[in-house]
């Protein structure tokens, strides 16, 4: 293959025959034995079977921009050509980081993937601007961070402070900052992403610094995102925005200490893995429909949101006063049973929820919880609608 990618992580770059050669050893590699040896590798041949998907999508949809007069099959230096299937699986080799950098600019999975998409796509019309011996991602990288700014020019998405509540119903404080476009990203997906990324002083995907992210004008956010984040030049950045050095080192400027001032008071990044004993005691208490269990979990000034609902309170006797009527049997607006399921998003514990309704026997996905745990307590659950559960490997029913 004529591009390289210097990079790229180690055994990064693939080919649509390695991705086949791969599936077949896999299938042939099942057996009906012990059952959850046997899950285990259907589902690792069901990701290798998307992934495959995801690259016959990508050349397909480069054949049809052909097809449609956007560019030419050998446009470009012959050196550079690449047939469709080719570059489509070379870009999926950076699929999962540019992934995250699309997220990290528009707080949304679902945007997210539709400019993962994009980006692939200009990237096919643009492949004669590619530098041979250049890195593919960071080109990669230029082209998603554009694709995005493009998005947000055209949404103009800023975020606002949740309504006040009678204090009766939302407890004590402020109104938190509402992003209602906020989504949850899967934490396998983003330990495959961050592989061999350098690792910046904003380089969490915990859900306060991506609220925070979303009220930095874009090109400060994305200035601050390569640089800080995925350790991009000052003259690197200033290509990709189509800036100054000077004035990329300007927006820093402004961008590090306006995120200091929104990231919450006393903010602590607990280590990996932190929580998973509270995540099973939470999960019990959801299940038992106990609020003295689930009281204790929580710390006093414990805040519940659920984008993109306008709900929202905080305090623990607030937080469990709102839970209360849907957890208690004898409530006129119990809905029914909870069963939960484990899961990670953006570095953080979390819980799949899923109900049972009076008079059925199936649990189907409810919310996905995602906790903030600090000093051994939570001290956020933000509550996400389920259409997402696939993405978490969480089953949409039980």
């Amino acid at each position: 293959m004529a591009w390289t990618d210097a990079g790229s992580r180690p055994g990064g770059e693939v080919t649509v025959e390695d991705l086949i050669d791969d599936i077949g050893r896999g299938a042939a590699e099942l057996t009906p034995g012990e059952p959850a040896a046997l899950y285990a590798g259907v589902a690792e041949l069901t990701a290798s079977v998307d992934r495959l998907r995801r690259v016959a999508r990508t050349a397909r949809d480069a054949a049809a921009d052909d097809n449609q007069g956007y560019g030419e099959p050998d446009a470009g230096p012959p050196e550079l050509a690449l047939p469709e299937a080719a570059f489509a699986a070379l870009t999926e080799t950076h699929r999962r980081a540019v992934l995250v950098l699309c997220y990290r600019m528009t707080g949304s999975y679902d945007d997210a993937e539709d400019l993962v998409r994009e980006t692939f796509l200009r990237a096919w019309r643009a492949r004669d601007t590619f530098r041979a011996g250049a890195s593919v991602r960071t080109w990669l990288y230029r082209i998603a961070t554009n694709a995005c700014l493009d998005l947000l020019r055209r949404t103009a998405r800023r975020p606002h402070d949740y309504e006040p509540l009678p204090a009766a119903v939302r407890g004590g404080g402020v109104p938190p900052a509402r992003v209602t476009w906020l989504q949850p990203y899967p934490d396998d997906e983003l330990l495959r992403a961050a592989a061999g990324d350098p690792v910046g002083p904003y380089s969490s995907l915990e859900l306060p610094l991506l609220v925070a992210l979303q009220h930095l004008p874009p090109r400060q956010r994305a200035a601050l995102i390569l640089r800080d984040v995925l350790g991009l030049s000052l003259g690197e950045t200033a290509e990709t925005l189509d800036l100054t050095p000077v004035s990329v080192d300007s927006a820093l400027q402004r961008a590090r200490p306006a995120l200091r001032d929104l990231l919450p008071d006393g903010r602590t990044q607990e280590p990996a893995g932190a929580g998973a004993g509270l995540l099973t005691r939470y999960m019990a208490a959801a299940e038992a429909s106990d609020p003295a269990a689930l009281g204790a979990l929580l710390a006093d000034d414990v805040l519940l949101t659920a984008p993109p609902n306008p709900f929202w309170c905080r305090g623990r006797d607030a937080v469990l006063a709102f839970l209360q009527p849907s957890r208690d049997p004898a409530s006129a607006a119990f809905p029914g049973h909870f069963r939960q399921l484990p899961a990670r998003a953006n570095g953080q514990p979390a819980a799949g929820s899923y109900l049972r309704r009076p008079g059925t026997n199936v649990h189907r996905a409810q919310s996905l919880d995602v906790l903030r745990v600090e000093n051994g307590r939570i001290v956020e659950i933000t509550s996400f609608e389920p259409h997402l559960f696939p993405a978490f490997g969480l089953p949409l029913r039980l």
